[in-house]
């Protein structure tokens, strides 16, 4: 298998058919790494004693690159943003500017680099989506607040759009959202500041499977031989408050999906969940409220061996 990043879409390109499984185990099936968490919260006295929601994570030529959400309790209080640095995607340094951007508040950002300049799409207070955008990966730029309409060009209704995922395929980009946790919906833009809906029901609606009734809000979509995957959090109330688990949908045209049946694939508390290829290699991160990896599960004939 082979692995591409190609205009902000992981495209994990197989030399399979896209006959085989809906979901192959390279998308579902992980165990954890043995010795989690990776990185936390810095501790009483520290602009980012904790950290939360989605963390992002890029590899590049230069090792890995992650980008966080800061905050010092209680909870209420503004969440700015941190980086650190890996060379392996196991040990990170935090960088010693941190934080890099206090003038809005950021938290649960995904960042896609097109060309020279990455863009960070990221909630902001009222949990509202917004954008910033970079070119040293440090410096950010704010961009505004995204401007999402109906799908007759209406503004969208009073109230929250948060947890942004963007991707952008041949010159479209393409943005899940969720409102109060509700549901998840997708709209579309060129530029990318002025979002429209594709239709104006939810394209990933919470349940009806129990564990996920009560919440849910996407993290990423990955495009792997021919399809769509989307990995997405959810709770109920029996996981406990702020307990969240990991699922996956599947999709052929980013707007109908249909759930893995083995959900959740990452049980409570372990959320905010994105993949990141490592060579021939896909890991799982969950960002909340640790930082924790997840490796492709060994085989039981291979883990008995000698």
């Amino acid at each position: 298998m082979r692995f591409l990043c190609l205009m902000g879409v992981l495209l994990l390109a197989s030399t399979t058919a896209s006959a085989g499984p809906e979901f192959p185990p390279e998308t579902v099936d992980f165990e954890a790494y043995a010795h989690n968490p990776l990185f936390e919260g810095a501790g009483p006295g520290h602009w980012d004693e904790r950290i939360r929601e989605r963390g992002w994570i890029l590899k590049e030529a230069d090792g890995y690159h992650l980008w966080y959400t800061g905050y010092a309790p209680p909870e209420s209080n503004a969440k700015h943003l941190g980086y650190a640095t890996s060379p392996d995607g196991i040990t990170w340094t935090r960088y010693p500017g941190n934080p890099i951007y206090t003038d809005r508040w950021v938290e649960d950002m995904i960042v896609v680099k097109e060309g020279s300049t990455y863009y960070m799409f990221a909630e902001g207070q009222n949990d509202r989506a917004h954008l910033l955008t970079s070119t040293d990966r440090i410096r950010w730029n704010a961009q505004g607040t995204l401007d999402v309409r109906k799908a007759n060009g209406e503004p969208l209704s009073e109230g929250p759009f948060g947890t942004p995922a963007a991707i952008c395929e041949n010159g479209t980009w393409h943005l899940f959202y969720e409102r109060d946790d509700e549901a998840i919906w997708l709209a579309t833009s060129r530029d990318p500041k002025t979002w429209t809906n594709v239709q104006d029901a939810p394209v990933i609606p919470r349940g009806p499977e129990p564990h996920e009734r009560t919440m849910i809000a996407l993290n990423q979509v990955i495009k792997h031989d021919g399809r769509y995957y989307a990995y997405y959090h959810a709770t109920c109330p029996e996981n406990g408050p702020d307990q969240w688990t990991l699922n996956v949908a599947v999709s052929s045209d980013l707007i109908h999906w249909k759930k893995y049946p083995g959900n959740p694939i990452i049980p409570p508390n372990h959320s905010s969940g994105f993949l990141v290829q490592d060579g021939g290699v896909l890991r799982l991160y969950c960002t909340h409220p640790s930082m924790a990896l997840f490796l492709p599960r060994t085989p039981a004939a291979e883990r008995a061996a000698p």
